[in-house]
């Protein structure tokens, strides 16, 4: 027969509520106490019953966690990191995928406000304002996304960027292109204005093309720009762009790195696996995910906070850059 929690309290030598503290309010009991009532749990496979003890808490122990796209490959190692670390604080966490479409990220926001205790918004879509409005029934981590008075973790993709531009330049090319990504993108504002910025420090000059669609047809589609701008050097938004630019070059003749370098965004693992191996600029997704989790169960038990956390990005030479041709 399944184990109950009379069964914890009477073999632990304490009281119902202790055991229901060990799991819902384990702060609350003694280091010893607490010990003792979870190892006799273990020993007789009770489990507690988490929706009963949602009606005691008001806790559902659920986190939402909103993706623009489960498919790039720069989320799975977010969310992974995220569901691991929130096992660890005893929590569960329920992955939605808006499909860079903001209407549909309002939508699972408002479904999933009765069921969880809070929501990581990753590289959302939405407007601040709808964000802003949302906020006030259930509490928000962003990621990726600025919004004064919230928790929010940013990955520095303008220093990358700099350093992306810095790298080109120093290369000898003196005629970059920015891929952009998508209009909504938060990220992609930041990559224009710092590599704008770093360009023009060395001396360069840099093209906007885009908006583009932040995956490998985005990079595609913007191939005959690219070739058209006579840029020798080219930033992508990230590194889906990246290899989907690089396929429409050589579709078109132009060889990467020999007459084009390329830099990507993200590290993914399909940009290591590319040939040529793709520079790009590392971002730190697992430590944003482990953070996120932790700065958003703050949030539930406090009330709310506005920490800002932002985390270094790096660039990653691989074999898609080289130097300019004279």
């Amino acid at each position: 027969m399944t184990a109950t929690i009379r069964d914890v309290a009477r073999a632990s030598g304490v009281h119902v509520s202790t055991v229901s503290r060990t799991f819902s309010a384990p702060h609350l009991v003694n280091a010893e106490t607490r010990n003792r009532v979870l190892a006799v749990a273990e020993d007789l496979g009770y489990r507690p019953n988490r929706a009963a003890r949602a009606l005691t808490t008001g806790r559902t122990h659920n986190i939402g966690l909103i993706v623009a796209d489960i498919s790039n490959p720069f989320f799975p190692p977010l969310i992974k990191a995220a569901q691991a670390h929130a096992r660890t604080r005893d929590y569960h966490v329920f992955v939605a995928d808006t499909d860079e479409d903001p209407q549909v990220e309002e939508e699972l926001i408002q479904t999933l406000t009765k069921q969880v205790d809070g929501v990581l918004l990753c590289s959302p879509r939405l407007s601040n304002r709808v964000i802003e409005r949302l906020h006030a029934d259930v509490p928000f981590v962003v990621v990726n996304r600025r919004i004064k008075g919230m928790p929010t973790i940013l990955m520095d993709v303008a220093q990358g960027a700099r350093l992306a531009i810095e790298h080109l330049t120093g290369l000898g090319h003196r005629r970059l292109a920015l891929a952009a990504g998508p209009s909504g993108s938060w990220t992609s504002g930041q990559m224009r204005e710092a590599a704008a910025a770093a360009a023009a420090a060395s001396g360069a000059e840099l093209v906007i093309l885009g908006p583009n669609a932040p995956t490998e047809q985005g990079g595609l589609a913007v191939a005959a720009e690219v070739v058209a701008s006579g840029a020798t050097g080219v930033l992508t938004y990230n590194d889906l762009v990246a290899i989907g630019l690089i396929e429409g070059l050589y579709e078109r003749g132009v060889r990467v790195p020999d007459d084009v370098s390329v830099v990507g965004v993200d590290d993914t693992l399909s940009g290591r696996l590319n040939r040529p191996k793709l520079t790009t600029v590392a971002m730190p997704t697992s430590a944003a995910g482990r953070i996120a989790v932790d700065l958003l169960l703050q949030s539930v038990d406090d009330g709310g906070t506005s920490t800002l956390t932002t985390l270094e990005t790096r660039l990653v030479v691989r074999e898609s850059t080289g130097e300019a041709r004279s």
